[in-house]
């Protein structure tokens, strides 16, 4: 079933039960997608522990280069 029929077929229910029922239809507008946020790696004991290592290696080269 396309969107086309999957409408055409609403509408006429729609008005099956607005001419049987007398009822009321509320339509709704469809709810836009929540926006997505890139997804971050968070880092590891590991990467915390070799970033650590890097700094204080360069920190040890800037010390021998004063």
């Amino acid at each position: 079933m396309t969107k086309d029929q999957l409408r055409a077929e609403l509408e006429r229910q729609a008005q099956r039960f607005k001419e049987i029922y007398k009822g009321e239809v509320t339509t709704y507008a469809a709810q836009p997608e929540p926006e997505r946020k890139p997804w971050r790696k968070r880092p590891s004991l590991i990467d915390q522990a070799f970033s650590a290592e890097l700094e204080k290696i360069e920190k040890q080269r800037k010390d021998d280069a004063d």
